[in-house]
């Protein structure tokens, strides 16, 4: 029987952005499942705060190259790689030198959202999906960390929605608290129907905020985490109303196992609906 395979992918992970509890989440989960005999591969955006010699990124040149089109304009596609040595761990990179060369994170200087937010996180999605693609790699499972890896459910139940890499994947999206105040581009709707997705599926963010961002991630998820301990109001409610298994807030560094458990729950409910 082969292992399950589980494709991670988070705004942030220790060591390479410092620790808030998406960061250790996307740390020590991805490692405690690796140790329980499952495959994992992990991704998260290249942000130029990031120091490359220290954690000794490296680009893959088998998988960039490409070029992806965002609002209208191709925008090539560099991964690269580092390792997590107390972990043995690798962590895959998105990067572009037009979205992520800024010494910045999601927020600038003046802890202001940066203004193209919205075309990196379509960025983001497309990329890592994508480079699974590449990769010949078809996760059982993928895990969602964080609002910039809100557009991956959406992306993967819409636009791929027909490759074979994704067709049995169900995806988990774990909600936290770490969010914005405002909204993103307010044209962000509109550029993810250039990517073939239907005005329909895209509703609730044509004002995208922190909130609508995670709601439009329940609406395409399998399964749902919660990854703080409080969530906004609004978001607290759609965790709640969700019409799919969900999980409790549990401390990162203890929650492995128990997220293996909910894994293999949600695996076995894909299984039995296919011997139906």
């Amino acid at each position: 029987m082969s292992k399950t395979r589980i494709l991670y992918v988070s705004q942030a992970i220790q060591p390479f952005l410092p620790e808030s509890p998406i960061s250790k989440a996307s740390r020590h989960i991805p490692q405690g499942i690796h140790e329980r005999g499952r495959e994992i591969r992990v991704f998260m955006p290249r942000f130029g705060v990031i120091n490359e010699r220290r954690h000794q990124l490296h680009e893959v040149i088998r998988l960039s190259g490409m070029n992806l089109n965002v609002n209208d304009t191709d925008h090539p596609l560099i991964i690269k790689v580092a390792s997590i040595p107390t972990a043995r761990m690798q962590v895959y990179f998105i990067d572009n030198e037009h979205y992520f060369k800024k010494k910045v994170t999601w927020f600038d200087a003046k802890d202001k959202l940066v203004p193209d937010n919205d075309e990196r996180a379509i960025f983001f999605a497309r990329g890592v999906l994508e480079t699974v693609r590449k990769l010949s790699w078809a996760p059982d499972i993928i895990h969602c960390h964080g609002w910039m890896a809100s557009l991956v459910p959406l992306y993967c139940k819409q636009m791929f929605n027909g490759d074979a890499h994704f067709e049995n994947t169900k995806i988990v999206t774990s909600l936290y608290d770490e969010g914005f105040s405002g909204t993103l581009n307010g044209s962000l709707h509109e550029k993810i129907t250039y990517d073939g997705i239907t005005a329909d599926a895209v509703t609730d963010i044509q004002l995208p905020t922190f909130d609508a961002l995670n709601k439009l991630a329940i609406a395409h998820s399998d399964a749902i985490v919660a990854g703080s301990e409080e969530l906004t109001p609004d978001t607290q409610a759609a965790f709640s109303g969700a019409d799919v298994p969900t999980m409790n807030y549990m401390e990162a560094e203890l929650g492995a196992a128990e997220m293996a458990t909910f894994y293999d729950s949600i695996l076995e409910g894909k299984e039995e609906a296919v011997e139906e």
